[in-house]
């Protein structure tokens, strides 16, 4: 309780005062929030994720990653969330405070009102789509937690049926990719990021060490479809099972090109982002990969995930570098996923939530009520 008590003090909101972003997890003043009892009250603060190895991929390299937390207060219960914003979402912390800072949902008497309350977010600007996710999440949370049961349970889900989940190997020297092959020990499968004149090195320096099964996330950085077509070929013979992303998502031809040649399937990424863009999918690509802070939240990604099922394409459920809080939210879906892809908690070492484990490399939900996280 004590954690609980303290979290909410530090994330208040204060009176009227200007924004001052500084250093990690620093409180910031937002503009006073009155409501009535039964009112439902959001509360924010901005955090910064510190990584545990400098994570490289095919256009960008960090050691950090900017969230902001979020809460739902309504009726002695608060409903968590969160915002993650990697470089190529174009969020910022400035961003989302701005965006969140002109939510209001006091207008609302019931946090039921998903349809309407998550439609009336969506509209209130364009894109924001991580901003968007953090109040999807914690409604989402709050609601479980008033109906005593996961979100898994609320959508008739069997929790046993969740795959494992993929450990990221980021763009490195052979001999850092071979440490962290050996941190990834417990897990059953490997997504390696290529999309730099290293690819061949990469594989073959994990190669050198493990037989486990290996997926590859491009990240858009293939630029020749004959390239591409032959190391499709190339890392089938290296056990490699998917292709994320090989193409630059707006080359639609050359994509759905690979995809119909490729002895690999392909998973569309950056280019499948919220419900629209699955059908704009079908055909380009084998599956798709659904994120939280691309579709805007649980809402939407559970659309995607019942459209794509019906097109009969795969479904990897994802993340981005997140708290345990976007992760254990994602994990709702995994019971219906082909792949997850939800080690982004594991990546670094401030999480500040307890939630969905691994338990021998498979994704494992937590009983708890809403999207199952506590703090810390």
């Amino acid at each position: 309780m004590t954690s609980r008590r303290d979290f909410i003090r530090n994330t208040s909101i204060l009176g009227t005062a200007s924004l001052t972003m500084g250093t990690l997890g620093q409180a910031i003043a937002f503009p006073a929030f009155s409501g009535a009892k039964g009112k439902m009250k959001l509360k924010f603060r901005p955090y910064t994720l510190q990584l545990n190895h400098v994570f490289t991929l095919a256009t960008s390299s960090r050691s950090t990653t900017p969230v902001v937390l979020t809460e739902i207060e309504y009726e002695g219960l608060v409903g968590y969330g969160e915002a993650s914003m990697p470089p190529y979402l174009g969020e910022s912390h400035e961003t989302v405070l701005k965006f969140l800072g002109k939510v209001d949902l006091s207008k609302f008497d019931d946090p039921f009102q998903l349809e309407d309350i998550l439609h009336y977010v969506d509209q209130l600007a364009p894109e924001n789509k991580a901003a968007k996710a953090s109040v999807d999440i914690a409604l989402h949370d709050l609601i479980g937690k008033i109906m005593q049961q996961p979100w898994y349970k609320i959508w008739g889900y069997n929790p046993v049926n969740t795959p494992v989940t993929s450990f990221t190997i980021g763009i490195d020297t052979a001999e850092v990719v071979r440490q962290k092959v050996k941190e990834a020990e417990p897990y059953k499968l490997l997504k390696v990021k290529l999309g730099r004149d290293t690819d061949k090195m990469m594989i073959e320096t994990i190669r050198e060490v493990t037989d486990k099964p290996i997926c590859v996330d491009i990240n858009q950085g293939w630029t020749d479809r004959n390239f591409a077509l032959d190391m499709a070929g190339w890392l089938k013979e290296k056990g490699v099972v998917f292709i994320e992303q090989g193409m630059p998502k707006e080359r639609i031809d050359d994509n759905a090109w690979l995809t119909e040649n490729s002895p690999l399937p392909t998973f569309g990424d950056e280019s499948v982002q919220r419900l629209p863009d699955v059908l704009k999918a079908y055909k380009v690509y084998s599956g798709i990969n659904i994120k939280l802070m691309k579709s805007t939240g649980m809402r939407e990604a559970h659309k995607m995930l019942t459209m794509a099922r019906s097109l009969g394409m795969k479904v990897m459920i994802g993340c981005m570098t997140e708290t345990s809080c976007a992760i254990s939210a994602a994990a709702q879906l995994a019971p219906m996923a082909d792949y997850a892809d939800l080690d982004g908690a594991l990546l670094i070492g401030n999480d500040v939530f307890k939630g969905m484990t691994i338990q021998d490399g498979k994704v494992t939900l937590s009983t708890l009520p809403g999207i199952g996280v506590k703090l810390i």
